[in-house]
This record gives C-alpha cells, structure tokens and sequence, in this order.
C-alpha cells in the first residue's frame, strides 16, 4: 500500500485560519472574560464516567510502568509530568487525566492516595512547566471533566488543606476554559470544551443563569456538530460513543440537580444513540470508518442501556453518508459519503465506497481501522485507500493529504477531497436490497468515476458486488501509456482463516464459514488491522487486479457456507 500524499492549494486557506484561530486563543487567554466567573469551591454533585477502568494501569503507574496512548513509559523514578520528550499522544492523554478512572477502579485506600498525590503534583507545578499542550481545549477539557468525575477518588482521605487547594485549582482550569473555549478548534475539540463547562457549572455553585448560558452555548454546538441522522460532522463513527460517553452522564447530571436538560442535549441524544446501533456489529465492535479503532465494548453496552428504540437499527444515515444491508445473521455497512470538510478531518480517511461485513457476530471483512497509537507513519498509511476494502487506481487515495509533515503537525492532518459528489441508490427488491453508489475521486488525476453496486440476499446468505469505472463527463479518454491499474480490497479480520479452494476462496471464522468468487483469480497478500487494543496484527487481504485497458468492471460474491 502506498501513501499517494499530494499538496493542495487549498491548505493556505487553512493555514490562514488557523493562525487566525490560535492569535485568538492566545489572547483570549490572557483577556479577562466578559461573562461571569465560574464558582469556586469542591464538586457538589458527581459527574458519571461510563468507560471502564483497569486496575492494572493504576497498578502500573504506582511501579513506573505507564501504559497511555498505546505507548508504555518507564518513569524511572521521574514524575510523569516531568517527561517531555515521550509522544504528544502520550503526554495528552497525561494531562487529561482520563486515567483517573482505573484508580477510581480499584478503589483502594493506596490507589485513592496516589490519585490524589499524582494531581497534587500537577497542581504544585507552574503553568510553564506543564506545558502548552497541556491547555489545548480538548486536553484542558477532559482534565476538567475527569476531576469533577473522579474528585471522590481524588479526595478520600485527603486533608482540608489539599481540598482547598484542590478546589481552587480546579476552578482556575474551568475559568481558564471559558476564557478560551470560542477559540476552540472546530470539532471534537469545542464541543468537548462546552461539555466540560456545562459539567462545571452544575456541580460548582453557580447562579441559574450561568448554567443557562453555558447550556444553550452547548446546545447550539450540539445542533452545529450533530447531523439530524445523530452523525457526527467528522463522520469518525467512534465519534458517537465519545460524545454519548459524555451527554448520557451530563443529561442524569441535570436531573440530579433538579434542572430540566436543555432540548439539545436530549435531542442529541436520542438521535445519536440508534447511530450507534447502526455502526455495530454483531460482535459489538463499530465500522472502521474515519478514524474508528479498536473497540470498546463496555462503553457501548452501558450506552446501549438508555437506548429506548425497539426494531432494528436504522438501514441509512443519510447526513452522515453511511448505509447498512442487514438481513438474516449477516449485516454489510458501507461508506456512501463524501469526505468532511477539510477542518474537521483530521481524522477522516479516504475510505468512500469502502464495505465491512460481519455474519453471526464474526467479522469477515473489514477496513484497516485507526491504530491505537494514533502518531507517525502507521496513522498515515491507515489513512489511504488502499487500507480499506475497496477499489484504488494506482494505488493512489481517492481523497488526499499534505505531504508535508510540518503541516500536518500544525493543521492535524487535514484530508481533502477528492470526491465532491458521491449518489446514492438504494432499493428494496424480492430478492434482497440493492445498493449503488459512485464517486469522482479519481476524476481528476485519471478520468474515471468509481461506481460500486452492492447486493445482499433476502436471507443474507449472499453479497454479490460490480465495481465498475466509468469515463468521466467532460474528460478526454487518456492514452493507453497512461493507463491506471486498479486493484480491488477486501481486508479480512485477523480471525479468519483462509485459503484458495479450487475456483476460489474459503473464509473461516470459528464455525462461520463464507467462501468468495471473482472475476479472475484472487490472490492472496499480507495486510495489517490496526484497530486492536494491543497493537497493529498481521492479516491478510484478497486482491484483484484490473487493467483497465482490458476491462473496467470486476464482479464478486460472497457466500455463506450451510
């Protein structure tokens, strides 16, 4: 697979903006705020954390062995907050402060003592010596919410002295938040920042009007990033289950206080909950989509819980640009979007027209999903098209990227499009359901259209599929030395097994057995999954090629087996 990074013009405009945007976080940093000051004063109220902790992190951190970000880091008897050389990743996710949850976990007298010790030492050190990343808005907001969530960890046992001082800090991050949070990124970034402030503003005494104010600036975020189908602007579906984490406790939070949740944060909710359904599959895990990892199987059971929705998940999300075929054991999701916009898409991948399926709960085919280690090449490689299970022209991305490293850094890795239209038909026959959809992604650098047709049985114990090139309206033909090759995915799950069998292949997984058939002859070739809690696995992928100057379609099934 390779990477097909290319320059864009486009990225001055960003570059533009966001030097803009970071001027004005810079002084709105030191400008004192026109709304009111947030109370002080400890927590009165206990915001939940639905994720789960693990003792064993909590265990590592008091042996100076800290697993954050999927990277481990000996302390060596230095403070953690001390370490500056280790990832950005790992230091974030440091002084975010969401780790506070495995001491929550184990509960113990020693775990409590050294939460509140690990925070005394933060709040002992200057704001230099933290560090700028340390005040980025999604940073400074998970360290909000996480005390305000875990403050009976951190202060079981502690003395009054520690209290007060823990209270004051706490109310200067939050001060400190407000100040900036207009000038937050847009995306994950801002909303979490209004989150945090709602969360605040409840649980610390505080006038009715400002939980009021901070509500309805929640609220207004909310109808900005929440598509009517309950997506997410940044089309990542792991984006749903981190902000449900979030909204679920803060709309109990609200009742708790004996205030009503504004309708946008109930709205949000209800929409994005059956979203979550509709990225599942049978065994739990979400679709590989934009930026979707390693799964977390007890935060979506605990979400799931407050879903009230009967029947079956949604068939399409339509704002989001996702559709889902499900019939018998078999469900198929499929990327029919086109990328998001350029600020928002750090983490989006140049997946259009990709396919998972899964069947009784095992996943057969999937994307490569993000790597839990969301830094350096492995992230970009994730990223193209040739890490997911559908058609590349020389194994260039359909969407492209910065080449530049250095830009990277500064805009988060924009994606930009590539494909600016992507219809979609779908039908409903006596057959089975029928999807189509196309892209122009490779219009330009090729003149091609990639179409994909999608067929499922009515008993879902068949996909059928045609991708298909077609010449582009308004495109001179191109000569034949310029030609692209295109090379058709399907990335199988690390647990499949699978081997050629006569005229094609058998793909098994525990006592799920599908076999698949093509134009061609398949071929078998190493892969990479990202997406586990442990680190990228090996796998393999079926690979087609197509010389599209002896054809243009490739014609595939899968079948199941019994």
């Amino acid at each position: 697979m390779t990477t097909g990074f290319v320059d864009e013009p486009r990225l001055a405009g960003l570059m533009a903006r966001e030097i803009a945007r970071r001027a004005l976080a810079r002084l709105r940093s030191v400008l004192r705020h026109p709304l009111p000051a947030a109370g002080g004063g400890l927590p009165v109220a206990v915001l939940a954390d639905l994720r789960r902790g693990d003792p064993s992190i909590a265990r590592g951190f008091y042996v100076g062995h800290v697993w954050l970000a999927g990277q481990l880091v000996e302390l060596n008897g230095r403070s953690p907050f001390a370490l500056r050389e280790e990832s950005r990743p790992w230091r974030a996710e440091l002084h975010g402060f969401g780790w506070l949850r495995h001491f929550a976990r184990a509960g113990d007298a020693l775990s409590c003592e050294h939460a509140r010790s690990l925070v005394g030492d933060w709040l002992r050190l200057g704001r230099r010596q933290r560090g700028a990343l340390a005040y980025e808005h999604e940073v400074a907001a998970s360290r909000v919410l996480a005390w305000i969530s875990h403050a009976p960890t951190i202060l079981a046992g502690a003395d009054a002295a520690f209290a007060e001082r823990f209270a004051r800090g706490l109310g200067a991050e939050v001060r400190q938040l407000r100040r900036t949070a207009g000038s937050a990124p847009a995306g994950m970034a801002r909303l979490r920042a209004r989150i945090a402030l709602v969360a605040a503003a409840l649980v610390q005494p505080n006038p009715a009007h400002a939980v009021r104010q901070a509500a309805r600036l929640l609220a207004e975020e909310l109808d900005v990033q929440v598509h009517a189908d309950g997506g997410h602007v940044s089309r990542n579906p792991a984006a749903v289950s981190q902000i449900l984490a979030e909204l679920v406790p803060l709309r109990a939070l609200f009742a708790e206080r004996g205030l009503p949740a504004p309708r946008g944060v109930f709205g949000a909710v209800d929409r994005m909950l059956p979203a979550l359904r509709f990225f599942r599959h049978g065994d739990g895990a979400l679709a590989l989509f934009n930026g979707a990892g390693a799964p977390d199987h007890h935060l979506s059971a605990a979400l799931l819980q407050h879903d009230e929705t009967l029947g079956e998940p949604i068939s399409q999300m339509r704002q989001s640009g996702y559709h889902r075929l499900a019939a018998g054991l078999t469900v198929v999701v499929a990327d029919t979007g086109a990328p998001p916009a350029p600020d928002v898409s750090h983490d989006a991948h140049a997946g259009t027209l990709a396919l998972e399926f899964s069947s009784a709960g095992r996943r057969f085919v999937v994307n490569c999903g993000a790597p839990v280690r969301i830094e350096g090449g492995w992230r970009r490689l994730s990223r193209t098209t040739a890490a997911h299970s559908t058609l590349t022209l020389n194994d260039q991305s359909s969407s492209r990227f910065s080449r530049s490293e250095a830009v990277d850094r500064f805009l988060g890795g924009p994606l930009l499009p590539g494909p600016t239209r992507v219809p979609v038909n779908r039908e409903d026959t006596r057959e089975g359901q029928v999807l189509t959809a196309a892209h122009d992604g490779y219009r330009q650098p090729f003149g091609f259209v990639h179409e994909r047709q999608l067929f499922l049985s009515r008993d879902g114990r068949r996909i059928e599929g045609i991708d298909r090139l077609f010449q582009a309206a308004g495109r001179p033909h191109r000569m034949a030395c310029d030609e692209p090759m295109g090379t058709l995915r399907f990335h199988l799950h690390p647990d499949v097994a699978v081997d050629a069998a006569g005229e094609g292949l058998r793909l098994a997984h525990g006592e799920e057995v599908w076999w698949f058939f093509a134009d061609g002859e398949p071929q078998l070739e190493e892969s990479i999954f990202f997406a586990d809690a442990a680190g990228p696995r090996r796998t393999r992928q079926i690979v087609l090629p197509l010389d599209c100057l002896d054809r243009t379609d490739l014609h595939w099934r899968f079948e199941r087996q019994g």
